[in-house]
Formats: structure tokens, C-alpha cells, sequence
């Protein structure tokens, strides 16, 4: 094995398969060591973490590391209504996520509810206001794409202003 002397990222090369942790630069293996594998492997173990019920009217959004202003804060989006039975239950998450981890990971959950509802919203009418010649109506009507089809109609809105 032969040794390469004048690279940045690394002392000495390795042949055969690496895994990507030892390809990228030191600085993203910091940021990722402090911030991203905790909030990863929250998500990929969120089930678990908070048991079938909770799973399905939650998600983690962020997670925020602890620096010398703050503690370490898991933010959980909550469906409305079931903000109770998550508040009930936060100590448990808490003490789960730092067994899972092996040490203490989050000392602090935060709760942000959202609506869940599907609201429709009411476009404006689809048949356009017919402000253009009947000449050039029938000719914009044959066109298939509709985005080339509304834009042409508000050009020739702004046109008729004018």
C-alpha cells in the first residue's frame, strides 16, 4: 500500500472500499457527528420512541444542540387537539431518547401544534374574462399547455388596459 504525502483531508490513502464518513472534509464530519446524527436517528427511531399512538399525531422537526445560552431542545410538531397527550408524555420520550443514545441527548421538548385539515382553496374561475379579439381567442384556445395559454391571457388583459 502506498502512502500519498501532499493531500488536505487525509494522512495516508486506503485502497478498497471506503465508507462515506471517511471521504468527506473534517469540517461536515464535525457538524455531522454534533447535529445530524442525533436528529437522524430520532427520526428513524421516532416510532419506537414514542410508542404507535403518539407516531401518528407527531414528528420531530428540529433538534438544537446545547451551547452555554441554552439546553439541547427537541422541537415536536403536534397535531391540534393532542397537544395534552403529548405534554403527558414528554418525560417518557425524554427518558427514552437518552437511553437510546447512552447519554443525555435532549433536556428539553417543545411543543408547536398545526392543523391537519386539508383546506381547499378556491382558485379563481378557469374560463378566462375574454378580453382579446375573437380572432386571436380562437387561436389561444387551441393552445394545449395552460401555462403558455394563462400567460397569454394576462398579456392581453394588461394590453386592454393600456
Amino acid at each position: 500500500m502506498q502512502f500519498k504525502k501532499y493531500i488536505k483531508q487525509r494522512n495516508k490513502s486506503i485502497q478498497g472500499l471506503r465508507s462515506l464518513k471517511d471521504t468527506l472534509p473534517k469540517n461536515i464530519k464535525k457538524v455531522i457527528n454534533k447535529k445530524g446524527h442525533i436528529y437522524s436517528e430520532t427520526l428513524n427511531n421516532w416510532k419506537y420512541i414514542v410508542g404507535e399512538d403518539l407516531f401518528k399525531v407527531c414528528y420531530p422537526k428540529s433538534f438544537k444542540n446545547s451551547n452555554s445560552f441554552g439546553v439541547s431542545t427537541l422541537e415536536v410538531m403536534v397535531k391540534r387537539g393532542n397537544e395534552v397527550n403529548l405534554e403527558y408524555s414528554k418525560k417518557d420520550i425524554i427518558d427514552k431518547m437518552n437511553s437510546y443514545f447512552g447519554y443525555a441527548v435532549v433536556e428539553k421538548l417543545k411543543l408547536t401544534s398545526f392543523d391537519d385539515e386539508k383546506k381547499d382553496f378556491l382558485k379563481e374561475n378557469s374560463q378566462y374574462k375574454i378580453v382579446t379579439n375573437s380572432r386571436y381567442q380562437t387561436k389561444i384556445d387551441s393552445i394545449k399547455n395552460e401555462k403558455i395559454k394563462k400567460s397569454l391571457m394576462e398579456l392581453t388583459k394588461v394590453f386592454k388596459e393600456k
